[in-house]
Formats: structure tokens, C-alpha cells, sequence
């Protein structure tokens, strides 16, 4: 599992600044450049004075925005633009600035300093759409990202600035472009059961470690688990060895996984455990802003586009194998002149799997990260045999409490970043696969899901109790995250993050995950927990 930008303290400044702003309606004169939407080159004088930190600067015979944060106990300086909602609900948007950064201190998270942000709110909640970028020293560079907002989205503001961070940045010829308009959605959807790759009334299983051994098969299939994401991982997250770009290097540790799967896949047949191929690290790895340099450098897709041959060439037929998790949580920045995004080069896979093997499954996230917002961005793959898949960590700040610097002591069901979460509003937070699935006659997987161990109290339980009540509710096959992996995630310890081996006695989380997979021995299984 990787971690996306997270939420941020709500901005507190709201200035607009008329002359800076230049908003019109995004409609491009066939072959030219799309037209934005707001754009800031930051060349009139401002209309209301800029906050403190904030000043415009002279820059190659124009001008640009200065943020400086030289005060280590007040490291925040921003400044922040309303936008118009019309042109932005519901479309793909591409947002982009020239910035450059001198003494910039290193962000103690990964969304914390040199910010280009949109953030947005809507009933969903609210979305901090941005790339993460390094501190240091760097000349101007061209840094942007390509969200999409909810249909329902009430407000959306630009943010550019420092945050917990010390030093300086300048920021010119900003813009926002859209990139393709609100998805549509059909008038009825497809007649017909929904493809799954399988004959199980529901697979019910665990991600497990790259590491994983034939006893600890042996444990999750006793455990009535009927399925396992067989995650194709090199090295961790933030940092893998695929990160230094050596493809060579790559192909050399993609075959040693593939030959550690191959040596259990008889084990897994004999269990009936149900596999999923998980392109968990891709080629190129990810830069230092998560992004996946994938969509960056033809040579990474092209090996992309070869190692998925081989592998549906290598286990087509294989009873054992459900199906082919294309790449996990994917992540695209600015796609690289001539490359293809994510829709295109998941469609581009698709076909070459399908050419050597008709049968296996197809299981495609949205970007980016995987999360049931990202399904927004993602038309259905015209290719048969493809389930969807989304990955639940909502809301953040609780699922991952004590991870990277994130706060502990944050109660499911609660308040959590200033909105009530219980299992209403998991279910709200589900909505968009609810209705990708409707719209399409789409079957739908949870690749990944899952709480803390040392949330407070029962939470962890909790939450995951209503978690997989939905999965069940709407008959969505699932992967708990995961299985004898990193112990933070681990259901076999206990709550206390000091204690470091497995209890003894099962603990709730663990007998929850027990008593769901036990459904899996049931002829007809029921429909809620």
C-alpha cells in the first residue's frame, strides 16, 4: 500500500485577488491548446494587499509570486485563490506552474512544503489534489497534476506557498486547464451478469507479504479465507530499488518473484486459495512526489506493456490464478509528451494480455491511488474480462493514525478532520463505486482495506466490522490489507504498537476476519455481517 497526499488544516487566508486572476470558459479552437480556466501570470499590481511572506517579485523582465518562510516557529506562508466552480465540477483538470525553490527545508511529511494545491470540498468531503515536492534548491521547473473534482464539489481554491516549511519559492504562469469533461453516464446500464473471472459466490481474502512461505498459506486458508493479492513488490514504500531506473536490475527481480509465486502456486491450487497477480512495483518505481515515472518515459511503458505479456503468457490456463492486477495504485503527474495516461496504457495491456490469454481476469485501479473518488477518472476498458478496483483507507487520519507523523488517539466511530465517520458515511465515501457499478455492469473488487492496529479502543474493529458489512452488502469481492506483512497491519497482533509478535489468544479484529471468512465453506452466504 502507498500514501497519497493527505488532508491539510483548512487555509486559513481567503484573498482574492481580482487582477491577478483571468477566468474563462475552457473551449479550445480545435488544434490549438486547450483555453484555461484561471490562470495567474501575476504581471497587474494586486487588488487588496498580499499576506505577510507573500510578495511579487521582478523575474526575467516580468514578474512572479515570492513566498518566503524564514521563521522556523511560524513556517507557513500562503496565498490562496477562490475559483469558479462551473467549469471545474465533475471535469478532468490539469493544474500547472513554473516554481523554484532556494533554502527550502525538507517537508517533515511528504504533503507538507512547496505547495501548489487545489483544494476542494463537497459532500464527499474534502480533497488536497497537488504534487508533493522536495525541498532544497532548484531552478525553475514546471510541477503540476491532473485531479478531477466531484460533480457535487461547493468550493474549490488554488493554494501557493510555503507549508511546515522554512525558506523561499517563487511561482509564475499558473494555470488550470480542463483535460476531458464530466464522465457520462449511461441512460440504462448493460443487460446481464457482471463478469468476476471466478465461480465463488464471493472471494474473501488478504493481501499477503512478497515474503510469504507455504505455512503461512497453510494459516489463511485454515482461517477459511479463499483468496490472496500476490503482491509483486521490490523493496518498500516511500523508497525501492525500481526508483534508481535500472531495468535491467528490474527484470532481474521481477523473475525472482515470479519464480517465488511459481513455487507456491501448487500450494494455493491445493488450499483453494484464488490468486491475484498484483504489479505492486512498477518499472521506473515512483519519484520523490509518489508519482510513477511510468507515464514519464517511454522506455518504462514499453517494458510495461512486455513484462504483462510474459506474465499472462507465463500462468495463462492456471487454475489457480483469478487474475491480473495491472499496477497498483497508479499514479501519473504530467504525462510525458507522447506517452499514454493511465486509461490509455491499462487499455494498451489489456489487449496485449487478452492476445495470449482470454480467460484470466483483468483487474484495473483508477488513478490515482486507487481510491472510489479516483473512479471518476476512469472510462470502462473496451476489452472483455476486466473487474474494477478501488482501495478504502477513509477517512486517513484515522486508518492511518501514527504513520507518517499522522496523529494517534483518533476514535472510529468520531469526529475525524471535522466530520462525523461512521458507517453512513463509509457508505457516502463508497458511493462512486456504487454507481460505477450500476452504470456499467461492472464487478467490483476491494484490492485493499484496512485500520491501524492501535486506533483507540475497539475502533480498528469497528471500522472494519462496517467496512466489509458494505463489501457484503453490495457483494464486492475483497482482499483485507494484509497478511503477515508489516505487523502494523496485522490482525494477529494486539492494539499495543510496543508489542511486536503475534498474541496468543485471537484478538476481535482477527476473529472478525475469521467469522467473514468462514462464509466462504457456506453453499449460500448471507448478505450483511
Amino acid at each position: 500500500m502507498t500514501l497519497p497526499s493527505h488532508p491539510h488544516p483548512r487555509p486559513p487566508l481567503r484573498l482574492l485577488l481580482a487582477a491577478l486572476l483571468l477566468s474563462q470558459a475552457a473551449e479550445a479552437v480545435e488544434g490549438t491548446p486547450p483555453v484555461p480556466v484561471w490562470s495567474a501570470n501575476f504581471e497587474a499590481e494586486p487588488a487588496a494587499p498580499l499576506p505577510a511572506g507573500c510578495r511579487l517579485e521582478p523575474v526575467g523582465g516580468g514578474r512572479a509570486l515570492a513566498v518566503s518562510a524564514p521563521d522556523p516557529a511560524q513556517p507557513h506562508a500562503r496565498l490562496v485563490f477562490p475559483l469558479p466552480l462551473e467549469p471545474l465540477r465533475g471535469a478532468g483538470l490539469q493544474v500547472t506552474a513554473r516554481v523554484r525553490a532556494e533554502g527550502v527545508s525538507a517537508p517533515p511529511k511528504p504533503w507538507n512544503g512547496i505547495k501548489v494545491m487545489l483544494h476542494s470540498r463537497s459532500p464527499e468531503g474534502d480533497r488536497w489534489d497537488q504534487q508533493n515536492q522536495p525541498g532544497g534548491d532548484f531552478d525553475w521547473r514546471r510541477v503540476g497534476f491532473t485531479p478531477r473534482l466531484p460533480a457535487s464539489t461547493t468550493h474549490a481554491e488554488l493554494v501557493l506557498g510555503l507549508e511546515s516549511v522554512t525558506g523561499k519559492a517563487w511561482f509564475d504562469d499558473v494555470a488550470i486547464i480542463v483535460l476531458s469533461p464530466p464522465r457520462a453516464r449511461p441512460a440504462a446500464p448493460p443487460a446481464g451478469p457482471a463478469f468476476t473471472g471466478h465461480t465463488e459466490p464471493r472471494l474473501r481474502g488478504a493481501m499477503i507479504s512478497p515474503n510469504v512461505t507455504a505455512a503461512d498459506l497453510e494459516t489463511l486458508a485454515s482461517w477459511g479465507a479463499n483468496h490472496v493479492r500476490w503482491q509483486l513488490l521490490w523493496g518498500g514504500f516511500p523508497h525501492s530499488p525500481a526508483d534508481n531506473g535500472d531495468l535491467t536490475a528490474y527484470a532481474k527481480w521481477l523473475e525472482s518473484a515470479l519464480v517465488h509465486l511459481d513455487t507456491l502456486l501448487p500450494t494455493c491450487q491445493r488450499l483453494g486459495l484464488m490468486v491475484l497477480v498484483d504489479l505492486h512495483t512498477p518499472p521506473g518505481g515512483r519519484n520523490a512526489a509518489a508519482e510513477c515515472p511510468l507515464f514519464h518515459e517511454k522506455r518504462y511503458q514499453d517494458f510495461f506493456l512486455t513484462a504483462w505479456e510474459g506474465i499472462a503468457r507465463r500462468y495463462r490456463g492456471h487454475p489457480a490464478v483469478w487474475g491480473y492486477d495491472l499496477l497498483n495504485e497508479p499514479v501519473e503527474g504530467l504525462v510525458g509528451e507522447g506517452l499514454l495516461d493511465w486509461q490509455g496504457l491499462a487499455e494498451a495491456a489489456a489487449r496485449r494480455i487478452r492476445a495470449v490469454d482470454p480467460d484470466r481476469a483483468l483487474i484495473v485501479e483508477p488513478a490515482p491511488w486507487g481510491g472510489p473518488e479516483a473512479l471518476e477518472n476512469l472510462t470502462p476498458l473496451a476489452v472483455p474480462g476486466v473487474v474494477y478496483s478501488v482501495h478504502l483507507y477513509h477517512p486517513h487520519l484515522f486508518t492511518h493514525q501514527g504513520v507518517h507523523g499522522n496523529p494517534t488517539g483518533v476514535e472510529y466511530p468520531g469526529e475525524v478532520g471535522g466530520r462525523r465517520w461512521d458507517v453512513e458515511q463509509l457508505r457516502r465515501s463508497l458511493r462512486p463505486v456504487v454507481e460505477f457499478q450500476r452504470d456499467h455492469g461492472a464487478h467490483m473488487y476491494i484490492g485493499e482495506f484496512s485500520a491501524i492496529r492501535w486506533a483507540p479502543g475497539d475502533s480498528a474493529e469497528r471500522w472494519l466490522r462496517d467496512a466489509i458489512g458494505l463489501f457484503e452488502e453490495h457483494r464486492w469481492d475483497w482482499a483485507y490489507h494484509a497478511f503477515r506483512e508489516w505487523q502494523g497491519w496485522s490482525v494477529e497482533h494486539c492494539s499495543d504498537p510496543a508489542v511486536t509478535t503475534p498474541s496468543p489468544v485471537p484478538n476481535a479484529r482477527e476473529r472478525l476476519l475469521r467469522t467473514m471468512f468462514a462464509r466462504n465453506r457456506a453453499v449460500t452466504p448471507p448478505s450483511s455481517p
